[in-house]
């Protein structure tokens, strides 16, 4: 790393727990963001903030006005501009040694494993259960770990996911199949608070990061399969082990009689 970037991330590197090994590992990942909007947010922050090197941002909404009450990367000159695009922007002024790819839309059947293809995490952050459910179903095919992260009111929900995996959960063994379909409920019909968004999205940034680190540093266990509930108005945090589902077919042994056909 150049004198620049030493001085840029020295918190890091004097941390034991992360150390220069830990940060040049970080330098050389790349993670998809899926969603740039109130958990993306946060998490592009902090994820820039750490110097992932390499930074896709999905998303095909336009910034609106309502955003900017809790998604922290726009101002009121970004109303109107697409998401990923006003994103990348941010992040090109923050930290110009990072590569950021704006992907101005939707994940679906037809990109999915192309959008996200040579990540070394996705960090879903994405207001519906259809994509999430095809981000998960993406991740085991491709051996990808997700990070899911997701918000109702003033209660969160961040669990990393390791489907690939032999005895590991994925998030369709969580939700099931029952939510194929464009059915979450929204902020706008629900509300929501700024700043339980941010305390959402720091933590999914915090939790890529164990990932990331997993074997290059000491930054903690990966945690794979254990979901952790955020309630903002205890506050309180409290772990929930997701087992796998052995007739998963986003990760059972029916994904695997199907690809072998």
């Amino acid at each position: 790393m150049t004198a620049d970037r030493l001085g840029r991330f020295a918190r890091h590197i004097v941390l034991p727990e992360v150390g220069g090994v830990g940060q040049v590992a970080l330098d050389k990942s790349h993670v998809v963001l899926v969603g740039c909007g109130g958990i993306g947010s946060p998490s592009l922050q902090y994820l820039a903030a750490a110097g992932i090197g390499r930074l896709t941002l999905v998303d095909d909404d336009v910034v609106d006005v309502s955003n900017l009450q809790r998604q922290t990367i726009y101002t009121p000159s970004d109303v109107g501009r697409p998401k990923a695009e006003a994103a990348a922007d941010w992040v090109r002024r923050f930290d110009l040694g990072l590569e950021v790819d704006p992907v101005m839309a939707r994940v679906g059947d037809g990109n999915a494993p192309d959008v996200l293809s040579g990540a070394d995490l996705v960090l879903d952050g994405c207001d519906n259960f259809a994509t999430r459910l095809l981000v998960s179903d993406t991740c085991v095919a491709l051996g990808i770990p997700l990070t899911s992260a997701a918000i109702g009111r003033f209660q969160g929900q961040v669990a990393n996911f390791a489907g690939h995996l032999p005895d590991h959960a994925c998030y369709r063994c969580f939700v099931g199949d029952a939510f194929d379909a464009v059915d979450c409920d929204t902020c706008a019909a629900d509300g929501v608070l700024g700043a339980m968004v941010g305390m959402v999205g720091t933590f999914a940034a915090m939790h890529a990061m164990r990932v990331l680190l997993s074997g290059h540093a000491a930054l903690g266990e990966p945690q794979f399969g254990t979901l952790h509930l955020i309630d903002g108005l205890a506050p309180s945090m409290r772990p929930l082990r997701i087992a796998k589902d052995p007739a998963c077919r986003g990760c059972g042994p029916e994904r695997h009689s199907a690809n072998a056909a």
